[in-house]
C-alpha cells in the first residue's frame, strides 16, 4: 500500500507540486492524501486542485488559539491515515498540538544550511552576512525552531547579493532533494 503524505505550504506551492508530481509519476510510492494550507486564496490550492488533492485551508484567526486549528488538521491527518507530514513553505510554527500527535513524522525543508540561518528570512540572512556557499537543509520537526535533527543538506556556491537569485538557484535543489529524502524515509 502506497504511503499516504500531508503536505503543508502556505504559498505559490512549488515544493508541493514536486512531491505530487513525483507521487503522479510513480517517482515516490506514495500519495499526497491532503494539503494543508493557512492562507486563503494561496496559489498552491490550485495546484492541489489540478492533482485531485484534498485540501484543508484555513485562516489561523477564525480559531480561539493555535491548539483549536491543529486539533482539527490532527483529526484530518488521523482520518487520512498519515505516514510522513510534508511542510513545504508552511510558515507557520507548529504546535505542541501536532507536534504530539506526529512526533517523529513530521519533516521540513529550509533554505539554508543548518544550524546557521535559522528562521523565515534565512536567506536574506545569509546573504548580508556575506556567506559564498548556500544551501538546503531538510530535518525533522522538534518543538525549536529549525532545530531537529538534519536528515539531508545540498550545498550551492553563490558569490552576489540578491536574495532573491539564492532562492531561485535554490528552488530545483529544494525539488530534487525533498523528494529523494521522502523516497529514502517512507522506504525505512
Amino acid at each position: 500500500m502506497k504511503k499516504q503524505l500531508a503536505v503543508f505550504a502556505s504559498g505559490t506551492g512549488t515544493n508541493f507540486d514536486a512531491i505530487a508530481r513525483a507521487c503522479a509519476d510513480g517517482v515516490l510510492d506514495a500519495e499526497v492524501a491532503v494539503m494543508v494550507c493557512d492562507k486563503p486564496g494561496a496559489a498552491v490550492i490550485e495546484k492541489a486542485a489540478r492533482y485531485g488533492v484534498d485540501t484543508f485551508v484555513f485562516s489561523p484567526k477564525s480559531y480561539p488559539s493555535k491548539a483549536a486549528f491543529e486539533t482539527e488538521i490532527v483529526k484530518i491527518l488521523d482520518a487520512k491515515k498519515i505516514d510522513l507530514v510534508c511542510l513545504a513553505g508552511y510558515m507557520r510554527i507548529v504546535g505542541e498540538t501536532l507536534l504530539n500527535a506526529y512526533e517523529g513524522r513530521i519533516i521540513n525543508i529550509h533554505p539554508a544550511l543548518l544550524p546557521a540561518f535559522k528562521g523565515a528570512h534565512a536567506v536574506e540572512d545569509a546573504v548580508a552576512y556575506g556567506v559564498k556557499v548556500y544551501g538546503i537543509t531538510i530535518h525533522w520537526v522538534n518543538a525549536d525552531l529549525d532545530g531537529g535533527k538534519i536528515i539531508a543538506q545540498r550545498a550551492f556556491e553563490y558569490d552576489g547579493n540578491d536574495p532573491a537569485e539564492v532562492h531561485r538557484l535554490g528552488q530545483p535543489i529544494e525539488h530534487q532533494l525533498y523528494v529523494e529524502t521522502i523516497a529514502k524515509l517512507i522506504k525505512s
